[in-house]
């Protein structure tokens, strides 16, 4: 699934535009409409009010769009017109004007204006700013994020929690909404998957909108997320008459002296997803308790206590290497002409990445269609610090094109 940035989703949107074709208007009407059906997957009493927060942008015209949709469904809903400026976009012009015939006038509200009192079971709709954020709130929008934060109220924030923005970490954690959903349009935002932005998306889902999927097909994108669905389709089906030689055979290189355990869980998983056969090559030292853990495991050995030579005989369809691996000299030394030798599907895990880390000059070693799989501090001594990681991404750490990293 691909992670657009903010101007490639308006290109998607002015491209279902133009080769629906659709209105802008009808098209903000489509995305409301989706939001209001699940909206209603959630079985709301509808004794119950929900307070619905608009800003003066095409979010704010995605929100009077749904007041007027939840409305129209017999909910009990208060709209208020958030006052941060002068101007309303087009389209949130026009839904202002089609929500106020309705009989239904949002309550406009600014520094000088109470906030609504709210009670046990509603829901505000976070409404005020969309994708298109460039720098935190303030003023009058800012107090309105910090007192729906404090209000306990579940918020269901549209497109994206007000304050955040799509593709970098929170700088001000007072003025970025606290959403307990995200109804998110046609595709996942980058935000969503910095660990620094947990708090403020809960839980996030996708709503189709129809955006010109040929576009969207023919974009060129930096980044793309793995679900569910297309990991399943890569799952292979098991044959009635298949056995343990038609799945294949894993390599894992890896363990020193006190990580071998890194070396025999990796084996276990490998076992558990389905590769057929099981390879490990690991110091002398881990041999015993290897036998002893996975008896199913063949066992290769280099050194006494790390590895050193890399001079493993078997002869496998794809390797993952680093788990406990360590950074001993020798072992550093072995890793790179091992990285310089294989040709072989490669996984670099753990310690195979610290080494890399270590020895940024090692990363054109790395070949196409390498998978890496970092944790969030891996990830850090790979590129560099969170609030840094875009830029080092885009400009100094310089892998193939087609080298995946899966962070863990």
């Amino acid at each position: 699934m691909k992670i657009l940035s903010s101007s490639q989703i308006y290109q998607a949107d002015q491209a279902t535009i133009k080769n629906t074709p659709i209105s802008s208007t009808d098209l903000m009407e489509r995305a409301a409409s989706k939001c209001v059906d699940w909206i209603l997957g959630l079985n709301v009493n509808r004794s119950k009010r929900i307070h619905v927060f608009c800003g003066r942008g095409n979010n704010g015209g995605d929100g009077l769009v749904i007041s007027r949709l939840l409305i129209q469904k017999g909910f009990q809903v208060i709209t208020y017109d958030v006052n941060f400026s002068r101007r309303r976009s087009p389209d949130c012009e026009i839904n202002l004007k089609r929500l106020i015939e309705t009989g239904h006038k949002p309550i406009e509200i600014d520094e000088s204006t109470a906030f609504p009192k709210l009670f046990d079971g509603e829901f505000i709709i976070d409404a005020i700013f969309g994708i298109g954020l460039t720098r935190a709130p303030e003023g009058v929008s800012k107090k309105i994020i910090e007192k729906i934060n404090q209000s306990g109220a579940e918020v269901i924030a549209i497109d994206i929690p007000s304050g955040l923005f799509a593709e970098s970490s929170v700088t001000q954690p007072s003025s970025v909404i606290r959403a307990s959903h995200t109804l998110t349009f046609q595709h996942p935002k980058l935000a969503f998957f910095l660990p620094e932005n947990h708090c403020y998306i809960k839980n996030w889902v996708v709503l189709d909108i129809g955006l010109d999927q040929t576009f969207i097909d023919a974009v060129e994108c930096q980044y793309t997320a793995s679900d569910k669905a297309a990991l399943k389709g890569m799952v292979k089906r098991r044959e009635r008459f298949s056995h343990k030689g038609t799945y294949g055979h894993s390599l894992l290189i890896g363990g020193s002296f006190g990580k071998i355990g890194a070396v025999i869980l990796a084996s276990k998983a490998a076992l558990k997803i389905g590769s057929g056969l099981v390879s490990v090559y690991i110091p002398k030292c881990g041999y015993h308790a290897m036998q002893s853990a996975n008896p199913e495991i063949m066992v290769e050995v280099d050194d006494e206590n790390y590895l050193e030579f890399f001079n493993f005989k078997t002869k496998p369809v794809a390797i993952g290497i680093g788990m406990g691996l360590g950074l001993h000299l020798k072992t550093k030394k072995g890793f790179v002409e091992f990285l310089r030798s294989n040709k072989i599907p490669l996984v670099i895990d753990a310690d195979g990445l610290n080494i890399i880390a270590e020895h940024q000059e090692l990363s054109h070693l790395i070949k196409e269609d390498t998978i890496l799989t970092p944790h969030p501090k891996e990830f850090e001594r790979l590129v560099g610090a969170w609030k840094m990681i875009m830029k080092n991404l885009q400009n100094n750490f310089r892998f193939r094109k087609n080298t995946s990293a899966w962070l863990f």
